[in-house]
């Protein structure tokens, strides 16, 4: 395993990291611990998961809300490998259908965190990270309620996930001026298929000192030679189908090109990402022991100078950073 620090920290990370999304939702307890086993003993030290993981992401069908935390928290008490992993969580999503039981308020960040390291099974949180901008609770009042988790050792640092550029230097701003370390990574969309983050997101990230974590690597599989597997799972969903279709002649490009470095696609997106040099870590959202060992792959991947330009002709970028890309 390779690792790298997590934006401006002094934190050491595995450049390949588990998120378990799935567990509890398409995965049960005894599969998820299969596949943490199998991250551990590949050295991967950084977990990501949230406290809405485990069912639908709606107050309304909050079957499984917490799930996903609660199977890793029994994993850690079994095998007692909380000392060896960076835990990453988040919070903002509605947890219940009341008021206060969402976003972040002073009042929900502190019980949102609280009901996560009981779930968890630990002390403490290594990244606490907001899954998503507030536009209606000050800054202040965000830092203040993250302060005082730092100060009661229930957290180390705080995150972000699905910032714009702008409110990522406003945050920043907030944070400089109560002298705080402030954001140290943004978890955010970002694949050979969604690359907007480029115009905005990733200059402010590489202003900042803050390390960039993507989430949806391989597109929800396009990116994974979907052309050969369309018939079954997730592919044969008429969303993803119709996907597949607007994209036909890239996805066959794509394929191709991979086919010709003898490499399997998903393999090459997530290689492509580690290539990039704001990105601390790629998220595999394995859901086998299996995909944990094929992801880890992409770390023996180099990718030229020509076959970059390759896939920047197959896959377009935004055409540079904001404003050059859209002014003179």
């Amino acid at each position: 395993m390779q690792y790298t620090f997590l934006g401006r920290t002094g934190l050491r990370i595995s450049r390949i990291s588990l998120g378990t999304m799935n567990f509890g939702e398409l995965i049960n307890q005894a599969d998820s611990f299969s596949v943490m086993d199998e991250a551990i003993q590949h050295g991967i030290n950084f977990f990501d998961t949230a406290d809405v993981y485990g069912g639908p992401q709606s107050p309304d069908m909050k079957k499984g809300f917490g799930l996903s935390e609660e199977i890793i928290g029994h994993w850690l008490q079994k095998s007692g490998h909380r000392n060896d992993i960076v835990l990453a969580t988040k919070v903002y999503q509605p947890m219940n259908t009341g008021p206060n039981d969402k976003y972040l308020s002073a009042y929900h960040i502190k019980r949102a965190c609280e009901a996560s390291l009981r779930r968890l099974k630990t002390d403490h949180i290594d990244l606490y990270q907001m899954h998503h901008i507030d536009r209606a609770t000050p800054w202040e009042e965000i830092w203040q309620a993250m302060t005082q988790l730092i100060n009661e050792g229930k957290i180390t640092y705080v995150g972000s996930s699905n910032f714009a550029g702008w409110q990522i230097a406003t945050a920043q701003c907030a944070a400089k001026e109560r002298h705080l370390l402030g954001l140290v990574s943004e978890q955010s969309l970002y694949n050979l298929t969604q690359r907007s983050i480029e115009l905005e997101v990733i200059p402010a990230l590489r202003y900042y000192g803050i390390g960039l974590i993507p989430w949806s690597p391989l597109a929800s599989g396009l990116l994974g030679g979907v052309l050969r597997q369309t018939t079954a799972g997730r592919r044969s969903t008429p969303a993803l189908q119709q996907q597949i279709q607007r994209l036909r002649p890239q996805l066959q490009a794509w394929e191709k090109l991979c086919d010709d470095l003898g490499k399997k696609p998903s393999d090459v997106a997530l290689a492509w990402l580690l290539h990039q040099p704001a990105v601390s870590t790629v998220l595999s959202g394995a859901r086998t022991a299996e995909q944990i060992r094929q992801n880890t792959h992409a770390l023996d991947i180099t990718l030229s100078t020509e076959t970059l330009h390759a896939i920047d002709a197959i896959w377009p970028g935004t055409g540079g950073e904001a404003p050059e890309a859209y002014a003179w």
